[in-house]
């Protein structure tokens, strides 16, 4: 018997569109969101644990600041407290799916190149393209196909001067490739957990449904969970903070107000955001061919997003 009640729903019926004000507050919303998570293969880069023990402190280390903004969200309108800890199918998915994907992201991590593993990862959109008039009953317009090939020509360009194929790497390119499944997967069930619950509920129910997946493959397979220096601690706290409660959080409340296959597009930021902050923090020089890659990514953001009044 589970201390708190499960309600498991699968499907919910689409929402109606949000004012044009709101939506024009999730989008920048979206954009830090992507530009946080963006940047954590730095403090992955900085910390001393193994790859799955950061992937657990991720999410572990977010559980105390989004339960505080799931309470605060549930004293706002008046709900009670047993509502935090009610989950639907939507959020249970969002949380198995969201385990998967950085357990997969860091498998392909070390399979294979950064580049390709990176590259690779960036495929979510498509999946989130092809499964939302499926999934979620939103239809995709031509509009956010045409973003998608840009964006997608742009990650081309991003990684173009890095990628490597290999034979050797075939095992890491296919766990890149289930990655971007999983976290477009994710995607999905966010945008359908939105139509019922907030975003800071949403956020941290399914964080502990993926703290608790990561924590049993860390038990199994990491020879040391807690870090050992001050600079590791403090690199999986921005970890926690800064890409996870920040950059889910802000595409959780986005979710509720846009729609998936367009929120999917903004995430290619990520990459952009990754060149950024290897050039400031880690001196890695960005080439011209990213450069275009990452106006491409801007150009295909512009012409999906959502029109006034559409």
């Amino acid at each position: 018997m589970l201390p708190f009640p499960i309600e498991i729903a699968l499907s919910s019926p689409p929402s109606t569109p949000p004012p044009a004000s709101v939506a024009a507050f999730a989008i920048p919303a979206l954009i830090l969101g992507a530009m946080a998570m963006g940047i954590s293969p730095i403090f992955v880069r900085l910390t001393d644990v193994g790859p799955f023990a950061s992937a657990f402190w991720r999410v572990g280390g977010a559980l105390p600041l989004l339960f505080a903004w799931a309470l605060f969200e549930a004293r706002r309108s008046g709900a009670p407290m047993a509502s935090i800890w009610k989950v639907d199918g939507a959020i249970l998915a969002a949380g198995g799916l969201f385990a998967c994907d950085l357990l997969f992201w860091h498998l392909a991590i070390l399979k294979t190149s950064v580049a390709n593993a990176t590259f690779l990862a960036t495929m979510a959109p498509v999946w989130v393209v092809l499964g939302s008039g499926f999934f979620i009953g939103e239809k995709v317009g031509r509009s956010v196909l045409a973003g998608l090939a840009l964006c997608l020509l742009g990650a081309t360009f991003l990684i173009s001067v890095s990628w490597r194929m290999r034979p050797e790497h075939l095992d890491g390119d296919l766990y890149g490739i289930m990655t971007s499944f999983f976290f477009g997967g994710y995607f999905l069930a966010v945008r359908a957990a939105r139509r019922r619950s907030s975003a800071g509920k949403i956020t941290f129910l399914s964080t502990l449904i993926t703290a608790a997946v990561l924590w049993g493959v860390a038990l199994l397979t990491e020879p040391r969970i807690l870090p050992a220096t001050a600079e590791s601690a403090a690199s999986l706290a921005g970890l926690a903070f800064i890409s996870h409660a920040g950059g889910q959080g802000l595409l959780a409340f986005a979710l509720g107000h846009l729609p998936a296959a367009f929120s999917a597009l903004v995430i290619f930021l990520e990459a952009v955001a990754a060149a950024v902050a290897g050039w400031l923090f880690l001196g890695e020089a960005v080439s011209l061919p990213q450069m275009l890659g990452g106006a491409f990514i801007l150009a295909g953001i512009f012409i999906a997003r959502p029109q006034r009044g559409g």
